[in-house]
């Protein structure tokens, strides 16, 4: 197609509104009090990716303040950690409905500031209302004391216990500004920890929203702390100070973050990139895996580290599924309205533009095909993108390996399940894969041998990301650690274990000589593998 990047179109439906207002002041004076500053601070201005226009401005805060927050936190901190496990969880209960009853402020702060519709906004409102539920409700479980097989059966006792890191360090992202603010502090804190929360510099307004709440939910004054403006400035002093770290954004920064852990020896859960992968097979049923894919391609705009940006599809109903795709895709509802409504938001910020347009302008002049989109959006608002579709895409294209981060699909063939999977699998990143197909059998086959961290079978992102028991994270580049879960509260604990012996020494049995005590230990330990119950007794 010759058409211009930059070229307006105007063939997709669109809803739209009028200029978006700066916040009300008294919004403003409440949720700026949430920040910690030791001084004046110059002001970084926060815009609405709908208009470019100015929504207010926060603190550029500095090392300085990042001492002062973690002081504070670790002040804090103390008291909450004797707080019993099953008082610290109300608070979460009482987040949860806070969330939902107030929900309508976070909706507009979210696609304000980060340009969703208002549907992708509310799966934002919902995960932070999920996940408060999930650990007030299994927290004290998996931070209860666990007993353990002795050493000595009947004469050792042990168990394992877990304690608070002390202070967690959370940097966020910009793309999920509720999300990814809070929804990794609420176990950290039903931990007993103390937290610091530097939300990305373009959104802090949500993460600020999140942590008034807490505050409203009950939590005690001064165990959450906020520092806000620019990674490459409050992102060290932060590491330095704090007793473990979760960093979610690319592998490029998530590689330093983890050095800089590293060298100080303590522990950090990195969620990074993905560049996801969608398998259509041929026994899938072509309408719902349509449905599917547009879901799971340009949700948030594509603007989601689980979304899809590689879709195969077998060979016997390739036609008619890129047919039926490229309709839908053609029929989404761009919009830039606080209403419900629109199916297709804005790019978040003028960089993440200009990356989505190197890729696909890239693309074009190296031969792929442009099935639909490939152009800006002004008609709707300044940062939107048309949604697009690409066909022979080939690895000399950057979109073939790097993350997009956009609304941006490339759509390949296979015709054997085993290329699909290598090809699936070709890739630094491993977050996370879907596979759409009419045997659910067949299809957790499949997903076992994808190398990512989710799977989702007839889904996109939403079964496995919702299940909130399970863990969630990437394989590969795409990071360490996991969120949900248990392992997502014990990551922010320190595991003891007290072993309690009664009667008699392990290592020797009093008036025995060492040759004896050697032979008496050797013919229990036969015993003891003889007989597993033992270990238990």
């Amino acid at each position: 197609m010759a058409t211009s990047s930059a070229q307006l179109a105007s063939d997709r439906p669109v809803t739209s509104s009028p200029s978006v207002p700066p916040l009300p002041p008294q919004v403003l004076d409440r949720l700026l009090a949430r920040v910690t500053t030791v001084g004046d601070r110059d002001p970084i201005e926060v815009t609405a990716p709908f208009t470019e226009e100015v929504l207010g401005s926060v603190p550029s805060c500095t090392a300085e303040d990042v001492a002062e927050a973690v002081r504070r936190a670790r002040s804090a901190q103390r008291a909450w950690a004797r707080t019993p496990v099953r008082t610290r969880a109300e608070v979460l209960r009482r987040y949860h409905d806070l969330v939902l009853e107030r929900q309508e402020e976070a909706l507009d702060l979210i696609q304000l500031e980060a340009g969703k519709v208002r549907a992708h906004a509310f799966e934002e409102v919902a995960d932070a209302a999920i996940v408060a539920a999930y650990y007030a409700r299994t927290g004290p479980g998996h931070l209860a004391p666990r007993r353990r097989e002795g050493a000595l059966p009947g004469l050792t006792r042990t168990r394992e216990l877990r304690h608070p890191k002390g202070v967690v360090g959370f940097i966020a992202p910009w793309n999920y500004p509720l999300s990814m603010a809070i929804t990794d502090v609420l176990p950290a804190l039903l931990a007993g920890n103390g937290a610091v929360l530097k939300p990305a510099q373009t959104t802090p307004f949500t993460a600020l929203w999140a942590v008034d709440m807490a505050y409203e939910a009950g939590l005690p004054e001064g165990l959450l702390q906020v520092v806000t403006g620019r990674g490459s400035v409050l992102g060290t002093p932060m590491i330095d100070a704090v007793d473990f770290i979760t960093f979610t954004g690319s592998t490029e920064v998530g590689r330093s973050v983890g050095e800089q852990a590293g060298r100080r020896l303590i522990g950090c859960s990195l969620e990074l990139g993905g560049k996801n992968a969608m398998l259509v097979l041929d026994d899938a049923d072509v309408d719902d895996a349509v449905q599917g894919a547009v879901a799971g391609c340009f949700a948030s705009a594509g603007q989601l580290c689980i979304s899809i940006e590689r879709l195969f599809v077998a060979e016997a109903i390739a036609d008619e599924f890129t047919a039926r795709f490229v309709a839908a895709v053609e029929d989404l509802v761009l919009s830039a309205s606080l209403a419900y409504g629109g199916e297709l938001g804005s790019l978040a910020s003028r960089s993440q533009l200009e990356t989505v347009e190197q890729h696909v302008d890239d693309a074009r002049a190296k031969g792929a095909t442009i099935l639909t989109g490939g152009r800006r959006r002004l008609d709707v608002g300044p940062l939107f993108y048309a949604p697009t579709v690409l066909a022979d895409v080939t690895e000399d294209m950057r979109l073939f390996a790097d993350e997009t981060f956009g609304p941006v699909v490339t759509i390949s063939r296979f015709t054997d399940v085993d290329d699909a999977v290598e090809r699936a699998n070709d890739s630094p990143y491993g977050l996370n894969a879907s596979v759409w197909t009419g045997d659910t059998r067949r299809g957790r086959e499949v997903a076992a041998r994808l190398e990512v961290g989710t799977v989702n079978v007839n889904e996109a992102y939403a079964a496995a990301w919702a299940s909130v028991d399970a863990p969630m994270g990437g394989f590969k580049d795409s990071g360490l650690g996991r969120r949900h879960g248990r392992e997502g509260i014990t990551k922010y604990t320190e595991v003891q274990t007290v072993a309690v012996q009664r009667f008699v020494p392990v290592s020797r049995i009093p008036g025995l000589s060492q040759d004896r005590n050697a032979r008496t230990l050797t013919a229990a330990l036969k015993l003891m593998h003889a007989i597993p119950g033992l270990r238990r007794a």
